[in-house]
């Protein structure tokens, strides 16, 4: 067998975006799935963005670590993806991949443990020892939290995702038990990096993407 070609990529859009509300992106990833379960041909995506000050719960999340947020000043969502309560801002970088794991495997624990290695990629280039917490998804950095990850799979397409920690103002968090973790406190990039921003990670982020899920990443705009 000639094995000199390596099998092909699958193909990846990437989408580098601003500052977009939770709403908008919530509707544009609500129909990439749609489009992507009704014609699994399609191509996988991920898209990376930041966020106005946001909170959300999974759709199993109590709304006991929600300790002190007024609901008439703070934007709070439900939606679909597992969980319990997080929080968005900017210097947040957020990263929505929706692909299709019949392509790669049919697994959500593969698929969270995939997401983890990308992050911990990510920090390894900057020198920093990202870590797993056995019984919890995420990754930490010398016991601060840096990254949350959320997901919902329908007919293994995927949607929602990870959430890394770069330069935010992290007094949002002091509002909520972050994941339903009270003892492991939230941490970020600038810590350890004074001066890092999400600007500046985004192509590190993708190509540890890139690299993890072995996909070709292609540049595309938001319609």
């Amino acid at each position: 067998m000639n094995r000199s070609n390596p099998q092909p990529y699958n193909r990846c859009l990437v989408y580098n975006q601003a500052l977009m509300g939770y709403s908008d992106a919530l509707v544009w990833q609500r129909s990439l799935l749609n489009e992507r379960t009704s014609n699994p041909n399609l191509d996988d995506v991920l898209i990376l963005l930041e966020h106005p000050p946001v909170y959300t719960l999974g759709q199993g999340a109590t709304t006991e670590f929600l300790k002190d947020i007024d609901k008439s000043t703070h934007d709070v969502h439900r939606v679909e993806r597992g969980g319990e309560v997080t929080y968005h801002c900017p210097g947040q970088l957020v990263g929505y991949p929706i692909l299709n794991l019949q392509r790669y495997c049919k697994d959500l624990h593969w698929y969270l443990r995939q997401l983890e290695s990308v992050l911990i990629r990510v920090l390894a280039v900057y020198g920093l020892q990202g870590d797993r917490v056995p019984g919890f998804t995420g990754v930490w950095l010398e016991g601060r939290k840096v990254a949350a990850i959320g997901i919902k799979v329908s007919r293994w397409i995927t949607m929602h995702g990870f959430a890394l920690n770069v330069c935010p103002d992290l007094t949002g968090f002091e509002r909520i038990v972050p994941c339903g973790i009270a003892d492991k406190p939230v941490g970020s990039l600038a810590q350890y990096i004074p001066g890092i921003t999400c600007q500046e990670i985004r192509s590190c982020v993708a190509k540890c993407f890139a690299e993890v899920f072995n996909v070709e990443l292609i540049e595309a705009e938001h319609p």
